[in-house]
């Protein structure tokens, strides 16, 4: 009884931190704070005497465990809430955080997803769920909100404990998770859950030795010291980014066990928790991109669910609540409707908020006609506003005044190309100092890279998305090549190093190795490589260049280059790829053949190239038009029709 009389006293102590913290990080200034915190302190002080003297030492214990666990749960929900109540673009500086409330915009989450490997590049998924969106397909999938992620259908009898959410990089997981926490933590939704303990496997990475679960808990979360987990608690454990996982999580192979106060591996021990040895009555939710989601085994989960982003409604409304000024507004969602390429992007969050970024500025101080049309222009732009940042204005008429920091962003960039094959998005500081990367600067990267320091194991790094990765390490590859004439695909030697490799000559290598994969992870580098040997762009990073010279003869060369590839006949992803590549060097000549053929009617007549199948599939699956109906009898009877038009017909709703 004294231990438990000790303990209480020491949470109260706590809980009267806390409260104060999070008043004066609120900037509260309450005259009632003092009086307040006293009422609290007070309050449980009179509920302990009475407890003393009514009660026998069993009840006793009992209603202290209760009043401790009371006092625990608030604790825990004013830390979270204070954590996730604003949400960070980039690195913030002081100030420059944006309350999640104001800015969230709901997203599309399905339930139903493949639990196996997806070897398809992430951009392609998002342009395979852009088809399904315009086809009027989604509709038929069983749409869930957020809330509901744990509430089982009406034809599902048994309730659901695990839930597996998978998505794309910067598709909204983690957002959708801290949006979860706030609304728990301020007792807006899941007011049955007593806690909630999100532990990202970033931060679990770090976390060495042997430990038991109620330790790790106490760890990450110093208000739950003295807490004893039972299966009678109703809590949830969020498991988010498991593609981030470092551990081998061996479910066959780890022992079981039950006891949460029962030291081992930290592999072993979330194992169990998932397998549901430990806390059976705990919910998990996991995290996940794609290629990761084979980690769980499928009899470990009892709901599939996928986020894909936004729709175009969810992309309008984000813009809307982002920009203020909805003359502005306007003008920004119009133009990302002229570019499809651009309009696929913005299905994802992350993409939505760096061209806001990006395009608000532009269109404040140019003419429409100037802004980013293309990804390559798109990000090129984005780089810049994060060089001159606080500096100056940037207009297109200054560009030679950037003040580039030539030796950070190629540091970036030897990192982003260095780890691209194996879409490492997790860095630590050993990663970061190997590219001679100094840790304590790497504010000067805002808005490109996050930092996250970790309670007592130091410090997490990341790019903001994987699509800002590869464009550095096409920036760093180019660079490298007109700068120092180093060829970024060819292992460095001393007879090397004199040898010179002509432009035209790297754009081919790089075509040829992007072709070579057989899950497209150098497909968008191919496209932001191709992109930056345009005149137009290069001009924008001239401040980064020794030296410059024409390139439109190269450009030339390189799109026929790509017009022969199609006769190699690369899977149909790769073809649709080119296509993206001759968008990004401005050839659209394939794809504009192709309503011409559409609206003679002598598609079912013609005989095409190659090229001209893939274009017709792209501008099939790219196009705003309802794929409700697929009539392959409008194209010519052959078996090479079939095969060049089956990405269509995985694609529409149905298919004649």
């Amino acid at each position: 009884m004294k231990e438990l009389e000790k303990r209480i006293h020491g949470f109260i102590k706590q809980e009267l931190e806390i409260y104060r913290t999070h008043l004066m990080k609120r900037n509260i200034k309450n005259n009632n704070v003092e009086k307040d915190t006293w009422n609290l302190k007070q309050g449980v002080l009179n509920m302990t005497q009475y407890f003393l003297k009514k009660m026998n030492h069993e009840d006793l214990a009992e209603a202290l465990q209760k009043e401790l666990i009371g006092i625990q749960e608030h604790a825990l929900k004013c830390k979270l809430s204070e954590k996730c109540c604003h949400v960070c673009e980039g690195i913030a500086q002081q100030g420059e955080s944006t309350i999640l409330n104001k800015i969230y915009t709901d997203l599309y989450i399905t339930e139903g997803a493949a639990g196996q490997v997806n070897k398809d590049h992430e951009v392609r998924l998002i342009q395979k769920n852009n088809v399904k969106a315009d086809a009027g397909e989604l509709q038929q999938d069983v749409q869930i909100e957020c809330k509901n992620m744990f509430e089982p259908l009406p034809e599902q009898e048994r309730p659901i404990r695990t839930v597996l959410t998978q998505g794309v990089a910067g598709i909204g997981k983690s957002i959708c998770v801290q949006k979860f926490i706030l609304d728990w933590a301020e007792e807006k939704e899941y007011k049955n859950i007593q806690f909630i303990f999100p532990l990202p496997f970033r931060e679990l990475n770090l976390k060495k030795g042997r430990q038991s679960l109620m330790d790790i808990i106490c760890f990450f979360f110093p208000e739950t010291e003295g807490l004893r987990l039972t299966d009678q608690h109703n809590v949830m454990f969020i498991l988010d980014g498991l593609d981030e996982c470092q551990l081998p999580l061996a479910f066959q192979k780890n022992n079981n066990m039950n006891n949460v106060s029962e030291a081992a591996p930290l592999d072993v021990v979330l194992t169990n928790l998932i397998k549901g040895n430990l806390l059976p009555s705990a919910q998990i939710w996991i995290t996940t991109r794609p290629a990761a989601a084979s980690k769980i085994p499928a009899e470990c989960v009892e709901r599939m669910t996928e986020l894909r982003g936004f729709n175009d409604q969810q992309k309008e409304q984000y813009f809307r609540k982002r920009i203020t000024d909805q003359v502005m507004a306007n003008k920004l969602i119009d133009h990302i409707r002229e570019s499809r390429s651009l309009h696929i992007m913005c299905h994802i969050p992350v993409f939505c908020w760096i061209s806001a970024t990006v395009l608000q500025k532009i269109l404040e101080e140019t003419e429409s006609e100037e802004t980013p049309k293309t990804l390559t222009e798109m990000y090129t732009c984005f780089l810049i506003f994060q060089a001159v940042q606080g500096n100056m204005k940037y207009t297109r008429k200054n560009a030679f005044d950037i003040p580039w920091d030539k030796e950070a962003i190629m540091a970036l960039g030897k990192l982003s190309f260095q780890h691209l094959e194996e879409s490492n998005l997790i860095f630590y500081i050993e990663d970061l100092e190997e590219c001679g990367i100094d840790p304590s600067k790497i504010l000067i990267c805002s808005g490109l890279c996050t930092q996250e320091t970790v309670r007592f194991l130091g410090t997490v790094f990341s790019f903001v998305h994987l699509s800002i990765q590869e464009f550095l390490a096409a920036v760093f590859a180019y660079l490298s090549l007109k700068n120092d004439n180093r060829n970024v695909f060819e292992p460095q030697s001393t007879s090397q190093e004199s040898k010179t490799t002509e432009l035209i000559d790297f754009l081919k290598t790089a075509v040829d190795k992007a072709l070579e994969s057989d899950h497209g992870h150098l497909d968008l580098f191919l496209r932001f490589l191709l992109g930056l040997s345009l005149e137009s762009n290069e001009k924008l990073i001239r401040g980064l260049l020794t030296q410059t010279g024409s390139s439109s003869d190269c450009r030339k060369e390189i799109v026929e280059y790509i017009k022969i590839k199609f006769k190699e006949n690369p899977s149909p992803e790769r073809s649709i790829n080119l296509i993206y590549c001759l968008n990004e060097l401005n050839d659209d000549s394939l794809v504009k053949e192709i309503p011409e053929y559409m609206s003679s009617g002598i598609l079912s007549e013609a005989k095409l190239s190659p090229a001209q199948w893939s274009a017709l599939v792209f501008v099939l699956l790219t196009s705003k038009e309802k794929l409700d109906e697929f009539d392959l009898k409008k194209f010519i009877r052959s078996e090479e029709c079939l095969n060049r038009l089956l990405p269509v017909v995985k694609e529409a709703t149905s298919a004649l």
